[in-house]
C-alpha cells in the first residue's frame, strides 16, 4: 500500500495481524515508535510555525484525537519555552453542532489565541469541520490543525496544516489508532 510522508511516496512494510481481539483482519502501518517519531517531527513543526506566538492552545477531539494532542504536547514541552494549554473538544456525532469544550473556552477568552486542534484520523473530515466552529465565532489570531493520519476521503472542504502520514485507502478501509500503554499503533482494517 503506497504512503506518503511530507509529499514523497513511499511503499509501506505492512504486517499481517490475527489476533482473537480484533475482529478483522488487521495491518499494522506504525508501531509506537514510528507514532512517537511522527509526533516529534509534528511538535517541531508546530513550535516553526508558531515560534513567536506568546501561548499556544491545543484543542484536542475527544477521544483518540484527545489522547495524541496529549502526547503533542508532552512533545512541544520539551522543545519549545512557549506555554503550552490543553483542552477537550467534544462533538456530538448526533447533534454536531452541539460542541463541549473542558475546560470551558469563552469568546473572550480565545480572543487573540493560537489555537492547534488536533485529531487523530481524518475520515471525511466532518468532525474537524465542526470542531472548528468555536474557534471561528471567536477572534483568533491563528488556527492549525494537526493529524496523525490524513486518509485523503474528505467530504467537506477542511485540509491538515500538519500531518504524521497520509494513506492512500478505499471508502472500505477503517484505520483504528490505539494509544493504550504498551500496544500503541495504527491499523488498517
Amino acid at each position: 500500500m503506497p504512503a506518503q510522508e511530507d509529499g514523497k511516496t513511499k511503499l509501506l512494510n505492512p504486517t499481517k495481524t490475527k489476533n482473537k481481539s480484533m475482529p478483522r483482519n488487521s495491518t499494522l502501518l506504525l508501531n509506537s515508535k514510528q507514532i512517537q517519531q511522527r509526533i516529534d517531527r509534528l511538535a517541531f513543526q508546530v513550535y516553526e510555525d508558531n515560534f513567536n506566538q506568546p501561548e499556544l492552545l491545543i484543542a484536542g477531539i475527544a477521544k483518540s484525537g484527545f489522547l495524541f494532542a496529549e502526547r503533542l504536547c508532552e512533545a512541544l514541552k520539551k522543545i519549545c519555552p512557549i506555554p503550552v494549554k490543553l483542552i477537550k473538544i467534544e462533538v456530538d456525532k448526533e447533534n454536531p453542532i452541539k460542541i463541549k469544550m473542558s475546560p470551558l473556552q469563552e469568546k473572550e477568552v480565545l480572543k487573540d489565541q493560537t489555537v492547534i486542534v488536533v485529531d487523530d484520523v481524518l475520515n471525511s473530515g466532518k468532525t474537524l469541520m465542526y470542531s472548528l466552529r468555536p474557534f471561528l465565532e471567536a477572534d483568533m489570531r491563528k488556527i492549525r490543525t494537526v493529524l496523525l493520519v490524513d486518509r485523503d476521503h474528505k467530504r467537506y472542504p477542511v485540509e491538515a496544516d500538519f500531518v504524521g502520514i497520509t494513506l492512500s485507502t478505499t471508502l472500505q478501509d477503517h484505520i483504528r489508532v490505539d494509544f493504550s500503554k504498551g500496544k500503541e499503533a495504527v491499523y488498517l482494517e
